[in-house]
């Protein structure tokens, strides 16, 4: 998947962030999806470490058990992070934002696939403070 270069939002928006802050906090929340499929697979406990692909754990000191609660751990500070964040930017449309940044999903799609109960301005004044507050968090 590409990055779609969109127009850059006006710096006098009160939830302006440098364009390409934008890009990298975009890219930080597409890894969402790696992180949940990465925190189930350290939560289950019939998976060996040795198994778990794409994930080195031989640099953490300690035994197995230990290892895949640190890993749990900081899969899972992310995923919070994410997830806080969004309930921080709206606590009604959380759950669509967190759809959204994590999958890549228009407002279009949100609308005609899970009906988000909120107009287009609203939506992405919302999906803009999400970042401007990740950026705040993030720094």
């Amino acid at each position: 998947m590409g990055t779609v270069i969109r127009a850059e939002v006006s710096i006098k928006n009160k939830y302006w962030i440098d364009k390409h802050r934008h890009y990298e906090l975009k890219h930080f929340c597409l890894q969402y999806p790696l992180w949940k499929k990465a925190y189930l697979e350290f939560s289950d406990v019939s998976i060996p470490l040795s198994m778990i692909n794409g994930i080195n754990t031989s640099n953490l000191h300690g035994d197995p058990t230990a290892k895949r609660a640190i890993m749990r751990a900081y899969y899972l500070e992310k995923i919070e992070l994410i997830e806080r964040i969004a309930k921080e930017a709206d606590r009604y449309l959380w759950t669509y934002i967190v759809k959204a940044v994590t999958e890549g999903l228009s407002y279009t799609h949100l609308k005609s696939k899970l009906d988000i109960p909120c107009s287009k301005d609203m939506y992405y004044d919302r999906y803009r403070k999400f970042f401007w507050l990740l950026s705040k968090a993030r720094k």
